[in-house]
């Protein structure tokens, strides 16, 4: 569940924050009714590696990706 609370109620009761938020909530905090930024819970769980495996394209071989680039955009990047 996220909740939005305004910038000086946040100073105020930053530490009941922290502990909603270590409870598994999300606070958004607003500065004049606009949001600018979010409080979450930080993962503390086992990473898996490769959780993203055949979700993003792989670069097949032999694709020109890893060629080497032409010599005029190489000096634009120089300059």
């Amino acid at each position: 569940m996220t909740k939005s609370i305004n910038v000086h109620d946040a100073k105020t009761h930053f530490s009941r924050l922290l502990d909603e938020v270590a409870h598994g909530s999300e606070i958004v905090i607003a500065k004049a009714g606009t949001p600018v930024a979010r409080l979450v819970p930080e993962h503390t769980g086992p990473r898996r590696l490769g959780q993203l495996a055949g979700v993003w394209p792989s670069v097949p071989p032999g694709s020109p990706f890893f060629d080497r680039l032409p010599d005029d955009e190489l000096e634009a990047w120089d300059s």
